[in-house]
């Protein structure tokens, strides 16, 4: 008989075990969410009243649930009882050693319902969710602008702090975020991961490579409203609207010279400072920008990747191919401010000056007569050498 009042006993409650996990019939009165125990439905009832009946003796901190205040106190004590069965690390607390089993399980239980991306954990969901609500909780006391993420804020701090934690171990220039660091990183490694698929040139950026696939498609989708050029990106059009504003935000501190591109005065900064981070691996040379760097390896290449579209002709930078094409359209940009005569050519005009002013740079090395052109030198030096196979 005892033994089938414990049978039938323990058949009730597991009975009411059942029930209670398979119908929830106790109602929350304030957000209507279901529950199986009037336990739950009152450690629930804490959320909406604020009520944090567990208290830490050390840091007085404040819980809900004496779990949540059992994980809390492995801080002041250091104890991670937790590990990791595949890699083996520890964690203080059950619940991140769960979220962290999902990194290996490749777990990802959050959906969003907006553009069904996954995520290993809520608190990621409920971040990326601010990028459909345009949400943007973290303010900046000094600028009054937004953020969604707190992460974005502290590095928007450093702009107004000046903080710059992030030291580059060869050349020691500064950044505000990790991830310039690790971009800047490349250029001393000339490590480029990314790869054009038409051309297979390498890229250092991932935005490099999306912007260089343009060339290609011969996209061009931002246009500037003031002369109608056209642009592959838009930050490109935004420095380039500052030639026709004027606009240039970016002071020197030693010289108080003004630039358009904050790339632009790095590069100049180096003048001031002597600091020349670009080398060439071949010979050894080192420059202050990376421009110029790119431009000497041209020299070990030979690579000529400008070509005229009129004659074919190829040249190594795009500026020479700029002056040459000059030939073709009869531009002739540089006027003598003196006798309006009008060049092709900065350089050109240059030499002509020296009609006007009477500068003769030029001096023969035997006996010293000046000249104004290098040719001139060239056909005098006949009569000390008697060569006449020499041309102009």
């Amino acid at each position: 008989m005892y033994r089938n009042d414990a049978a039938s006993q323990a058949f009730c409650n597991l009975t009411s075990h059942m029930i209670r996990r398979e119908y929830k019939a106790i109602k929350c009165e304030v957000c209507d969410q279901m529950f199986g125990s009037g336990s739950n439905l009152k450690v629930h009832m804490r959320i909406h009243t604020g009520e944090k009946p567990f208290k830490c003796n050390i840091c007085l901190a404040t819980f809900r649930q004496s779990g949540h205040l059992k994980g809390h106190m492995n801080i002041h004590t250091g104890e991670k009882s937790f590990r990791c069965e595949v890699c083996l690390a520890i964690f203080r607390q059950n619940s991140n050693l769960k979220s962290h089993m999902r990194i290996h399980t490749g777990e990802k239980s959050f959906r969003c319902e907006v553009c069904h991306k996954l995520f290993r954990q809520s608190s990621n969901l409920k971040t990326h969710m601010r990028i459909h609500t345009g949400d943007k909780p973290f303010k900046c006391e000094v600028c009054n602008r937004m953020f969604g993420h707190k992460s974005s804020l502290k590095i928007h701090m450093r702009m107004h702090t000046g903080d710059k934690p992030f030291r580059c171990k060869i050349c020691d220039t500064i950044f505000r975020q990790s991830s310039h660091l690790k971009m800047h990183m490349r250029i001393h490694t000339g490590y480029k991961t990314f790869r054009c698929e038409v051309c297979d040139k390498m890229f250092m950026r991932s935005n490099e490579v999306k912007n260089h696939m343009k060339i290609h498609t011969g996209e061009n989708t931002f246009r500037c409203e003031v002369c109608d050029k056209m642009f592959r990106c838009s930050s490109y059009i935004k420095n380039h609207m500052r030639i026709h504003t004027g606009d240039k935000p970016f002071k020197c501190e030693v010289c108080d010279r003004m630039f358009r591109q904050i790339g632009l005065l790095k590069d100049h900064v180096r003048t001031h400072t002597g600091d020349k981070p670009f080398r060439c691996k071949v010979c050894g040379t080192i420059f202050h920008k990376g421009s110029y760097l790119k431009r000497h390896m041209m020299l070990h290449t030979g690579e000529k990747p400008f070509r005229c579209e009129v004659c074919s002709k190829i040249f190594g930078h795009r500026d020479n191919l700029k002056k040459h094409m000059r030939i073709h359209n009869g531009d002739k940009a540089f006027r003598c401010e003196i006798c309006n005569k009008m060049f092709g050519q900065s350089s050109n005009l240059k030499c002509h000056m020296r009609i006007h002013t009477g500068e003769k740079p030029f001096v023969c090395k035997v006996c010293n007569t000046m000249f104004s052109f290098s040719n001139n030198l060239k056909r005098h030096m006949r009569i000390h050498t008697g060569d006449k196979t020499i041309t102009c």
